[in-house]
């Protein structure tokens, strides 16, 4: 058989492979976290979120709400250097990221069933 004729084959297989991946996979929700930040981030996310009253004053202070917190901690970057992910019951996770060009530190305790935003402050430099 000639190099074109299975060229051919192989690429008409690969297309139908994709065409009933995409099928199968559509609408559900399936996403692709493999680097230790993406796990990490979505991992806090899942889980019903409490704040302490530092974090929810400054929050009320800079008029954050709890919907643009969750987007604040997905679009950011945690530190595993300044992170303490050893401990027994309830990790915690050194959150850097941003709001309205505001850079920020977020503390979060990540326990089995919730995570607590310990503090929220401005980073500084």
């Amino acid at each position: 058989m000639k190099f074109i004729h299975r060229l051919g084959y192989y690429l008409g297989g690969f297309s139908i492979g994709l065409v009933f991946l995409a099928f199968f996979l559509s609408g559900k929700r399936t996403s692709c976290d493999y680097g230790p930040n993406a796990r990490t981030v979505k991992n806090i996310l899942s889980k019903k979120q409490e704040l302490s009253k530092s974090s929810q004053l400054f929050m009320d202070d800079i008029q954050m709400d709890s919907i643009q917190l969750a987007s604040v901690i997905s679009i950011g970057n945690v530190d595993f250097s300044k992170s303490d992910t050893q401990r027994d019951d309830c990790n915690i996770y050194f959150i850097e990221s941003a709001f309205k060009e505001i850079p920020l530190n977020i503390l979060v305790a990540n326990c089995d069933s919730i995570a607590t935003i310990k503090s929220i402050e401005r980073k500084r430099d």
